[in-house]
């Protein structure tokens, strides 16, 4: 059902503007809108831009420490934890403490990023100078003197191979060799006079010459640098270590990121009111039943302000709310997703909500699957929120739709189980349709999709009446709903199966005289000309009507697929188990991973396609759309569930 919107207008003192506000939130049924300008008010000014920037700072803050903290740590590391509205408001007392937290998470990220660069650049380090540690003599040893030239460094293997037989031939030039796992090192010793053609040889060999210089051996030079690097590796761990201490912050923090989240909205609130030196002056849409208890969260305040409630303008854009039971509200989430409801027009969800389910059912048709849907389906929507708990709910429901229809065809993760079969067989039976034979299933298909056409027709004079058009809901929706069942009565008539062959006339004349009248009926708002195009329109547009319902086909196709997967799994399964042998753990293994693959698979092509069945086939037929949510002041807590029965007088706060 889409709630009716009543218009709030409200005028109050402008240091009574946060109180207003607060009054406004704990009702959870008042969204501000952009008032008009006037030639006495101005905009107010708020510090959006200042409050978002620093949302962001104790978001970065709360970040970086529940990523020290598991869930089973902290409980308070997962979202969603229910909080008093006394300790809601009290948050405004724990800015001191976050701010401090602010810059000490980021002393500690930047002290754990410093250990992390040094302990990459010792581990770089100590690779560098681990082959010389089989060096004895220090480093400042490899110096030339007045006649002599030393060179020390490292070659590969081959290379030193190759440099070697070249050696031979140079005179004056002595060097040492010393194998290790990252290459040879090489220590060198020739006369300056022949030091230009020596280094033009080491050049060839890809020599790389020591850079380390002092009086430390390599032996001892690795030892410093290992030292050093467990030095960063504890400086590293300690600021780790630090940051997982205030994991006790968690809740307080998140608590607090929210209270200034509703700091934020209350200054995008406030950017949308005029106000003059005194006074501010506010616009708000109110759902009509919540009304009374606005009025009395205003009238607690105990301050001088005035504010009357009217009925928006009939030009006026209105926010959509909805309010469905238990069931129906899991599939808002699939309807908004093509286009929320237009506040104007009726509720197309209760009705979408069950051919949904039916229709993810049929494509399903399983017992084993569909309590696999319902557990999974159901658990999803307990233990999660938002859209992924509705899209647990969508699957949970279509979960029984699934079972029943398992029933009906006698499946149980694609074999048959039950002493007896109501609907036929998805692979093998067939039916004789106008003395064509097709898969019975398919049949079954094809009117089903009828009947989501007869029903979108009948949403289309309900909506037509709801709009005070009820003369474009006869003719555009009844008459259309009547050819439906004239042509759903001439399919069953031709389904030699069905054995009512006395339907197909009675059909076939609903169907024709329906069309006729469809016809002349078409063009009744326009000029003579524009009759005839019309009328021409409708007769065309029967080419339409029978694409919609071949589209149906698909629910056949992807049930058919899931259907015989299934029952290969099972059948290999099944050899294997009771072939006695080791083969036994195999088929128990092939009998769950093909299942749970089997159900992932279809019930993803099961939800495309099913969604796709309701935006072009169902919607086309009556869904305006195009609305936009209703979105009321504090409703963007990120972190908490804000508990009620917990009042408290609104009080001014600052973030």
């Amino acid at each position: 059902m889409i709630c009716r919107m009543r218009k709030l207008h409200l005028a109050a003192l402008s240091y009574d503007r946060d109180n207003v506000l607060n009054a406004l939130e704990r009702t959870h049924a008042v969204e501000i809108e952009e008032h008009a300008a006037t030639e006495a008010t101005s905009f107010f000014t708020s510090d959006r831009e200042e409050l978002s920037a620093y949302l962001a700072s104790l978001e970065g803050a709360l970040s970086v420490i529940s990523s020290q903290v598991s869930p089973k740590e902290n409980k308070d590391v997962k979202d969603g934890f229910s909080v008093g509205y006394s300790e809601f408001l009290a948050a405004r007392d724990y800015r001191a403490r976050a701010d401090e937290l602010v810059g000490l998470v980021a002393d500690l990220t930047e002290e754990k990023a410093a250990a992390e660069r040094e302990t990459a650049r010792l581990t770089r380090e100590i690779a560098a100078v681990r082959p010389y540690s089989a060096l004895d003599l220090p480093f400042s040893a490899a110096h030339g003197t007045k006649h002599t030239a030393a060179r020390l460094g490292m070659l590969s293997a081959p290379a030193f191979e190759t440099l070697k037989r070249q050696l031979d031939s140079l005179p004056l030039v002595a060097f040492e060799a010393v194998p290790t796992a990252e290459g040879t090192l090489f220590f060198s010793v020739c006369h300056r006079s022949v030091l230009e053609e020596f280094d033009r040889l080491l050049g060839g060999a890809s020599f790389a010459a020591c850079p380390y210089e002092g009086d430390r051996t390599g032996a001892e030079l690795l030892s410093a640098f290992e030292e050093e690097l467990r030095t960063q590796e504890k400086r590293r761990a300690a600021a780790e270590e630090s940051l997982k201490a205030l994991a006790c912050e968690v809740r307080p923090l998140k608590i607090y990121c929210d209270f200034v989240g509703f700091e934020l909205e209350k200054a995008e609130a406030s950017s949308k009111m005029q106000t003059t030196a005194h006074v501010v002056f506010m616009k708000a849409f109110v759902p009509a039943d919540e009304e009374e208890g606005v009025k009395s969260a205003l009238d607690s305040l105990a301050v001088p302000l005035f504010y009357e409630f009217s009925d928006p303008a009939e030009e006026e854009f209105i926010p959509t709310l909805t309010r469905n039971n238990k069931i129906v509200e899991n599939f808002e989430t699939v309807t908004n997703m093509y286009s929320a409801p237009n506040a104007r027009e009726l509720d197309p969800n209760t009705v979408m909500s069950f051919f949904y389910s039916l229709f993810l059912g049929f494509i399903m048709a399983d017992m084993g699957y569909g309590l696999m849907m319902m557990l999974g389906g159901f658990f999803i929507r307990k233990k999660m929120r938002g859209g992924v708990a509705s899209l647990g709910g969508v699957f949970g429901i279509g979960g029984v739709f699934a079972f029943l229809w398992g029933i009906l065809f006698n499946s149980l993760f694609g074999e048959h189980v039950l002493p007896f079969t109501v609907m036929p067989d998805a692979q093998t039976a067939m039916y004789s349709l106008a003395g064509i034979d097709l898969p019975a299933v398919l049949v079954i298909a094809l009117l089903l999709g009828i009947v989501q056409l007869f029903a979108g027709y009948l949403c289309k004079f309900a909506q037509c009446v709801h709009r005070n058009k009820p003369w474009d809901g006869v003719f555009d929706g009844l008459v259309w709903a009547g050819f439906s069942l004239g042509a759903f009565l001439a399919v069953v008539g031709l389904t030699e199966d069905f054995h009512l062959s006395v339907l197909t006339g009675i059909g076939a004349v609903m169907a024709g005289g329906f069309l006729v009248v469809a016809i002349f009926t078409a063009g009744r708002h326009e000029k003579f000309p524009g009759k005839l195009s019309k009328g021409f329109g409708s007769l065309y547009g029967l080419i339409n009507y029978f694409t919609d319902v071949l589209s149906y086909i698909r629910l056949y196709g992807l049930m058919l697929t899931g259907a015989v997967i299934a029952q290969v799994i099972s059948d290999y399964s099944l050899q294997f188990i009771t072939s006695g042998s080791a083969l036994v753990v195999l088929g128990v293994v092939l009998m769950a991973v093909g299942h749970v693959f089997n159900l992932a698979i279809s019930l993803l092509g099961a939800y495309i396609h099913t969604a796709r069945l309701q935006y072009v086939e169902f919607f086309g037929r009556f869904y305006e759309g195009e609305g936009r949510l209703f979105d009321p002041l504090g409703s963007h807590k990120k972190y908490i569930l804000l508990e009620e029965g917990t009042a408290q007088t609104p009080q001014t706060n600052a973030a």
